[in-house]
């Protein structure tokens, strides 16, 4: 009964271990802004009043190898919904949406180069646009799924 009792008091003290051992700073740190998923496979990564936009990576994986990304001109404005670009692999072509309303402030111009960066990092350096959101979208993660 005492070897039981010890069996069961070791790993207690193990399991505590482990979750101490965990940098709690870390898991903050990365979880700096707010990520939130449209039924439609895009993401909208909120920091601020600044949205980063683009596809998911279970996007990506279901268009296969990516060849062209038409992405806005900055300044254009868009509507939650209406499409703001497309994107093209050797599969099939698919309009991009804007999740929130808002003015496009950035465009990431290596996609135009390099779409196929989409394949290797789509919800990190591949991102589309940013966007700064519209003050009338306080209700922006209504319809949209956080992570």
């Amino acid at each position: 009964m005492a070897s039981v009792l010890f069996t069961h008091a070791a790993r207690r003290t193990a399991v505590h271990a482990l979750r101490s051992s965990r940098s709690t700073s870390l898991f903050h740190s990365s979880r700096c802004m707010s990520t939130y998923y449209t039924p439609a496979h895009e993401y909208c990564k909120i920091e601020g009043n600044v949205a980063t936009v683009g596809i998911t990576d279970f996007a990506q994986a279901a268009l296969g190898d990516i060849v062209f990304v038409d992405l806005p001109e900055t300044g254009d404005e868009f509507e939650a919904k209406d499409s703001f670009g497309s994107v093209e692999s050797v599969k099939a072509a698919s309009d991009v949406y804007a999740p929130i309303s808002g003015k496009v402030v950035e465009t990431n111009d290596l996609l135009t180069d390099d779409p196929g960066m989409v394949n290797t990092s789509a919800e990190g350096d591949a991102w589309f646009i940013k966007m700064e959101v519209k003050d009338d979208s306080a209700g922006r993660g209504e319809e949209m799924l956080d992570d």
